[in-house]
C-alpha cells in the first residue's frame, strides 16, 4: 500500500513521533495504522530504556482531590529539564498519574504504573511520552492524605506541594497553613514529634558551642536550654511564626481558631536527587575534537 502524506500526518498526531519515524513505521507495516502505532511503541521502548539512566531532577508536583474534599493525592513526576516540565503533554501525564493514584489507591509506584489509562498501562503511557518529548521521565513518588475535618492543599509553581490535615478550623485556615508549610518547610508538627536522637544530637552541638565561650557551667546550661528551645521552634510547625503574621505563632493561630494539625506532607521537586554538574566548556571541546 502506498504511504500518503495524510497517513503520516494522522500517525504523527496520534503518536507524537517525528515525521520520518512515522513514514518508516507505515512502510514497515504496509500502511496499517494500528500496526504502525505498535511499531513506534516498540521503538519507543528502546529509546526510553536508553534515556532511563539520565538524571531527571526537574519536573512537577501535581495533586488530585476527591469530590468531597476529604481525600487527596500528591505526586512527583520528574524529567530532565524545566522546559519539558512546563510542556502541556508532560502536565497532562502528571495529572493523569495523580488521578489514577487517587482513584485506584495503589500500594506503591509499581502498582500505580500498572494501572490503566485510555486502554494502556501508565507505564506504557510514560514510555510513549519519553519517545515524544525526548527526555527521561519518571514517576518518583506519591503520598495520600485523608482529612479529619479540613484538608489544606497547595502547590507553589508546580515545584512545591503540601497537603495538611486539619481538625477543626476552616478550609481557609487549612489552605493558609498549607501555604505556610510550603514557604517555611517545618520538619515536624510539634516538639513532641521530634525524635529523641535528633534532640540529643542538636544538644551536643549546642553544648560544644557554649563551652567554647568559657562561661560557668550553670550559665552554659541556661544558654543551651534557650538555644535548643529556639531550634525546636524553628523546625516545628507549631513553633514557627505564622507566615502571614510574624507576631503570631502557628500554635497561637490554631488555638484562636479551635483547631489542631494532625499531620502534613510536603514534596519539593528534585529534593534528594543528585544533579549532574555539567562542564559545558569541556562538552563543546569534546564535540569539536570529535570525541
Amino acid at each position: 500500500m502506498a504511504v500518503t502524506a495524510a497517513m503520516v500526518k494522522e500517525l504523527r498526531e496520534r503518536t507524537g513521533a517525528g515525521m520520518m519515524e512515522c513514514k518508516k513505521a507505515l512502510v514497515e507495516t504496509n500502511g496499517d495504522l494500528n500496526a504502525a502505532i505498535e511499531f513506534l511503541r516498540k521503538s519507543g521502548l528502546a529509546q526510553a530504556d536508553k534515556k532511563a539512566s539520565r538524571v531527571a531532577a526537574e519536573g512537577r508536583i501535581t495533586m488530585a482531590l476527591s469530590e468531597d474534599g476529604k481525600e487527596a493525592v500528591m505526586v512527583e513526576v520528574n524529567c530532565e529539564t524545566d522546559f519539558v516540565a512546563k510542556d502541556g503533554n508532560f502536565g497532562a501525564f502528571a495529572g493523569a498519574v495523580a488521578q489514577n493514584a487517587l482513584n485506584d489507591d495503589p500500594a506503591d509506584i509499581e502498582a500505580l504504573m500498572n494501572s490503566n489509562i485510555d486502554g494502556e498501562s501508565m507505564e506504557e503511557a510514560r514510555q510513549a511520552l519519553v519517545t515524544k518529548l525526548g527526555e527521561n521521565i519518571q514517576v518518583r513518588r506519591f503520598v495520600r492524605v485523608s482529612a479529619d475535618d479540613s484538608l489544606g492543599a497547595y502547590v507553589h509553581g508546580g515545584k512545591i506541594g503540601v497537603l495538611i490535615n486539619l481538625s477543626g478550623g476552616s478550609e481557609e485556615l487549612a489552605r493558609d497553613l498549607a501555604m505556610h508549610v510550603a514557604a517555611l518547610n517545618p520538619e515536624y508538627v510539634s516538639a513532641d514529634d521530634v525524635p529523641a536522637d535528633v534532640i540529643a544530637r542538636e544538644k551536643d552541638i549546642l553544648i560544644a558551642q557554649a563551652e567554647s565561650s568559657g562561661k560557668p557551667a550553670e550559665i552554659i546550661e541556661k544558654m543551651v536550654t534557650g538555644r535548643l528551645r529556639k531550634h525546636l521552634s524553628g523546625i516545628t510547625l507549631l513553633g514557627q511564626p505564622f507566615v502571614k503574621d510574624g507576631d503570631l505563632t502557628v500554635a497561637k493561630l490554631l488555638d484562636q481558631n479551635g483547631a489542631s494539625v494532625t499531620g502534613f506532607r510536603r514534596l519539593a521537586v528534585g529534593e534528594g536527587i543528585e544533579k549532574k554538574q555539567e562542564n559545558f566548556a569541556d562538552e563543546v571541546m569534546q564535540q569539536v575534537s570529535g570525541g
